[in-house]
């Protein structure tokens, strides 16, 4: 009689093959969905809605509720999704009735409350919604004079999505309070600052210890990230419905643009420590602790501050000292440089990331876990799929198959995004790393032409402006 278990592993996310239906036919229509090979490939918004029903003998797949879950909301708003969930299931078990068939409903109950978790703890974003929220207590309400438990398990499910919902607004807080101190640090200064700017080599000299606190700051901002961040990144109006946008209000993808701000902050902030130094010899001495840094990030599985470490020294601020760079030992640089290397669409990267990936599926610790992507090149990745592939079929149908492929690539990063952090945190190291002033990209270039003068006409022109 016990409610299904949930998983929380992997096999929640990697859809494989949805209900092997052995036909010898390539295609198949059940319900109004089409099959090719045991696989769903498309199927009218409808079917697809039914699908996700549960009755007293049926019970969706896990990898279809994450795949459908995730996409629907191009066709159709997630509050608008589950009161037509919850109506057909009245309808269905007719909930209406004056006197309801008890036994059939304890059969019923425990599938429609699984269904109801796996939403709120999958897509928690969702339920920041007062009529979700509200269509959610409706349907308990309906089968809770059946069985007793059913309170409590709606209880128990209403107080983990509190916590969770909690827990990220205030991450998101946190985040935006020190956007807000960062966005004022920026202008801090034009020229190079005083000596009583402290700088990284002060706060961390240990290049293990920063790349794991790093690692933290990742870590942390990712755990914010909610998988439909990705789908309504990318919302167009939906064909069939002229009327509006799925979303017309704001879309909601603010810990994903909060995230890619992350990764700006850390270019900067390692180009600044770089031109910062007035003497050659500090300079390059934080080159070279930065390119060990860079290392520990790369061997931790940690791609996005490795990508943003290596982008931070590409600056041309940096590239162009010539004389600091000629102290520097740079063949673990080009070592690094090599891996994220764009050539072959990233052809380097995505191998160790594969690496990565498959280590972190056997992993006896957490630390073996870790997987960091490169991210502005994860969510290219699903704006080409997006792009490359239509969401409909010319007969209206849902496109599902490009969905399945949708889901393979943000279940994986959900995945990802779960790992515990195995390092302790330097609240000191990650202070200094959200709130050190950085320089503007004219700032960095003026501190740069202090450190070694302009080379050539162009550059001189470009001080002289900057003056």
């Amino acid at each position: 009689e016990g409610m299904p278990q949930t998983l929380t592993s992997t096999s929640m996310f990697t859809p494989c093959g949805f209900s092997p239906h052995l036909h010898t036919s390539k295609e198949d229509e059940q319900g109004g969905l089409i099959f090719q090979d045991g696989n769903l490939t498309s199927a009218s918004l409808d079917a697809l809605i039914q699908h996700l029903i549960p009755t007293t003998d049926y019970y969706p797949e896990k990898a279809y509720i994450f795949t459908f879950l995730l996409s629907s909301r191009l066709f159709i708003e997630p509050h608008e999704l589950l009161s037509r969930v919850c109506h057909k299931c009245i309808e269905q078990q007719r909930l209406d009735d004056p006197v309801l068939d008890k036994a059939r409903i304890r059969k019923f109950g425990p599938k429609i409350l699984q269904l109801l978790t796996e939403w709120t703890e999958t897509f928690p974003y969702d339920f920041q919604e007062e009529r979700m929220i509200g269509h959610l207590k409706d349907m308990i309400h309906r089968i809770a004079p059946c069985d007793e438990a059913y309170w409590k398990k709606m209880n128990q499910l209403l107080q983990t999505l509190n916590q969770k919902l909690a827990t990220l607004s205030h991450g998101q807080e946190g985040i935006v309070k020190i956007n807000a101190a960062v966005s004022d640090k920026l202008v801090a200064f034009k020229s190079k600052p005083p000596s009583i700017q402290r700088e990284i080599l002060s706060v961390c000299s240990d290049p293990y210890t920063l790349a794991q606190q790093l690692t933290h700051v990742e870590l942390e901002r990712l755990s914010h990230i909610g998988p439909e961040e990705f789908v309504q990144a990318f919302v167009h109006k939906d064909p069939l419905d002229g009327t509006k946008t799925c979303f017309s209000e704001q879309k909601k993808t603010s810990n994903l643009e909060a995230y890619v701000k992350w990764f700006n902050r850390l270019c900067y902030l390692v180009a600044t420590e770089i031109c910062m130094p007035a003497k050659k010899k500090q300079r390059a001495q934080v080159i070279e602790f930065f390119i060990d840094v860079a290392r520990e990030c790369f061997n931790i599985g940690n791609f996005n501050s490795l990508m943003a470490i290596i982008s931070g020294m590409n600056m041309s601020p940096v590239s162009r000292l010539k004389k600091t760079w000629s102290k520097v030992k740079t063949a673990k640089f080009f070592i690094l440089e090599h891996q994220m290397d764009p050539t072959g669409n990233f052809y380097n990267y995505r191998t160790a990331l594969r690496g990565a990936a498959h280590r972190s599926l056997t992993a006896h610790s957490n630390r073996e876990k870790i997987v960091i992507p490169f991210f502005s090149l994860l969510i290219k990745d699903i704006y080409f799929l997006n792009e490359g592939c239509a969401n409909r079929l010319p007969n209206g149908h849902v496109n599902f198959e490009k969905f399945l492929e949708l889901a393979k690539q943000v279940g994986e990063f959900i995945t990802w995004k779960q790992v515990e952090c195995p390092f302790e945190q330097d609240p000191n190291i990650i202070h200094y790393l959200h709130t050190a002033p950085i320089f503007t990209e004219d700032g960095l270039y003026l501190a740069s032409y202090e450190s070694e003068s302009p080379e050539n006409q162009t550059e001189k022109d470009r001080w002289k402006s900057l003056r």
